[in-house]
């Protein structure tokens, strides 16, 4: 397990939430092959999606840019091992 060896790059989330992020990142690491990025990322979405409300996008790799916006409080973007982790709860527009 790799829980505690994280490094946050950069987050609005509060610390609990981040630690969470961080926690089943690690879980979602001992689950799968670390190759298996996509289940990786559908494991955490998951999980985010039944503690804090539907909406929630995650994306797990070694390279990757992204653009988006993202719900105030809802943003975290860290690695884990070899892995970057981008969590994030997609903004509502009116």
């Amino acid at each position: 397990m790799l829980e505690g060896k994280a490094k946050v790059e950069e987050t609005d989330m509060p610390v609990k939430m981040q630690m969470q992020a961080m926690r089943i990142a690690s879980q979602s690491l001992d689950l799968f092959d670390v190759f298996d990025c996509t289940s990786i990322a559908a494991h955490i979405k998951k999980e985010f999606d039944e503690r804090y409300g539907s909406g929630w996008q995650c994306v797990v790799g070694t390279n990757f840019g992204c653009f988006f916006t993202h719900s105030k409080g809802t943003f975290i973007y860290f690695h884990l091992g070899t892995l970057n982790f981008l969590i994030f709860k997609g903004a509502t527009t009116l």
